[in-house]
């Protein structure tokens, strides 16, 4: 399912062009390239989920003299996201990339597919979905984009 998940994202954002899905026809070429029924369709309810976010959040970030709540993972979630997933989930929130109310959208999303453990790479590719679809999230949505693929140049790690 997050297979159809990344390449919907891809192709659509490269594409920046706002149109009506047919979904049927979606489905179709779907099948086509070799996406399973089941992963198509698992898919499909987890991105109107997605855009249901869209009319209850009202996102804010918080002041960088405000202090972030400790997350405590539940054993289910702890189970699916590793310690690179955490550590990084941490990361995107002090840099005010995320914030409580998508920290806990991007969790949830995490949870509703169906993959038992995520690695750094999947986690990525929710967040910066997750970020895409909620409103006035588009400089938090830049700043990750920015960051994922300008990582290199910008961190030295010795």
């Amino acid at each position: 399912m997050l297979d159809v998940l990344i390449y919907l994202f891809e192709i659509y954002i490269h594409s920046e062009i706002e149109i009506f899905i047919d979904y049927d026809k979606l489905e179709n070429d779907l099948l086509d390239i070799g996406f399973q029924k089941k992963d198509i369709y698992n898919a499909f309810n987890w991105l109107k989920k997605l855009a249901d976010y869209q009319n209850e959040l009202t996102v804010s970030v918080p002041l960088l003299s405000e202090k972030f709540p400790v997350r405590i993972y539940t054993k289910a979630e702890s189970q699916r996201l590793n310690i690179d997933c955490k550590g990084f989930l941490l990361f995107l929130e002090q840099l005010q990339v995320l914030n409580l109310d998508t920290r806990e959208i991007v969790i949830e999303r995490i949870m509703a597919l169906d993959i038992e453990e995520f690695d750094l790479e999947e986690l990525k590719w929710v967040v910066l979905m997750v970020l895409f679809n909620i409103p006035n999230c588009v400089d938090a949505y830049r700043r990750l984009e920015d960051l994922l693929f300008n990582f290199n140049k910008t961190f030295i790690l010795h």
